[in-house]
């Protein structure tokens, strides 16, 4: 009965943390991965995280298309060719057409822990010493305030008048086909110069309205807008017919192999890009998405 004792509590641990996640750490010797913080804690899609990070963990020489990625993650294709175009932008990712000594065209996929790193088929140059920027040449800081009357000023917008009269007539006369193609001023203005582009390709009214309505959803989740900008986007334009050959001419000009940058198939085309089978499936994903 001498023992003294105290009913106070406890002190807490110093170390732990009294809310949020608590790490337990193992040391890894084997099957791991080092990712940047940049990569794992960069803000936007998780499936570009995810990808960044499956990326990194292949070794040299796995495929990594979007057909690949798609048999390996459960988004579709609209997801992951968003997200490679993201780690694109970024500078982590890097896609180029390289020629093999037989003469194919083969697309080499290079994946960058650290965007602009260092290039494994081109060295990088030594710095170059950087001068001291004077007053004058220093931008203008975000939080500065700037003088009256030196206000950034903002982007136009697209203006209805300024748009060709034949892409706007075709615009507006999408909704006799279908109702529910009602285009506001601002949007119709925006379309415009897709739908001058294709017209200038030789491409006519008649088989513009047939590509922007055909095989529609029944219900729009988004704005119709967003599905004719998808699909001008996204549907190559034709190649223009050749120009007849003189009598004297010799074989005819036979069109150069591309890369699919889907599937990687070998096809027929002026330009890189996807080729028919993928540019369909790419149509039926979004609007399977859009519906």
């Amino acid at each position: 009965m001498d023992a003294s004792q105290s009913n106070a509590r406890l002190r807490a641990d110093a170390g732990v943390p009294t809310s949020g996640v608590i790490h337990v750490r193992t040391r890894l010797t084997a099957d791991f991965t080092v990712i940047s913080n940049a990569v794992a804690q960069r803000r936007g899609s998780a499936v570009t995280i995810g990808v960044a990070a499956y990326i990194s963990s292949l070794p040299d020489g796995s495929p990594v298309s979007i057909a690949a990625l798609c048999e390996h993650f459960s988004e579709g294709e609209i997801l992951i060719s968003r997200a490679l175009r993201e780690l694109e932008a970024a500078g982590y990712l890097e896609r180029r057409r390289e020629r093999t000594p037989t003469g194919q065209v083969r697309t080499r996929t290079y994946f960058y822990d650290v965007p602009g790193g260092d290039d494994p088929a081109h060295p990088p140059e030594p710095p170059k010493p950087r001068r001291a920027r004077t007053a004058a040449q220093e931008p203008p800081r975000r939080d500065t305030v700037l003088a009256p009357g030196l206000e950034e000023p903002p982007s136009p917008a697209p203006v209805l008048a300024d748009a060709a009269p034949e892409a706007v007539a075709v615009l507006t006369a999408l909704r006799r086909v279908d109702p529910r193609l009602v285009l506001s001023a601002r949007e119709a203005a925006r379309l415009a110069p897709a739908v001058a582009e294709w017209l200038e390709a030789g491409v006519g009214p008649r088989e513009i309205t047939e590509l922007l309505t055909v095989r529609l959803p029944d219900r729009f989740r988004a704005r119709p807008a967003s599905v004719l900008a998808f699909r001008l986007r996204e549907t190559p334009l034709p190649v223009p017919p050749p120009a007849p050959l003189p009598p004297d001419a010799g074989r005819p000009v036979v069109l150069p192999f591309q890369t699919c940058d889907g599937c990687e198939r070998a096809f027929r085309a002026e330009e890189p890009g996807h080729c028919r089978n993928c540019r369909d499936r790419l149509i039926e994903e979004h609007l399977r998405a859009a519906g």
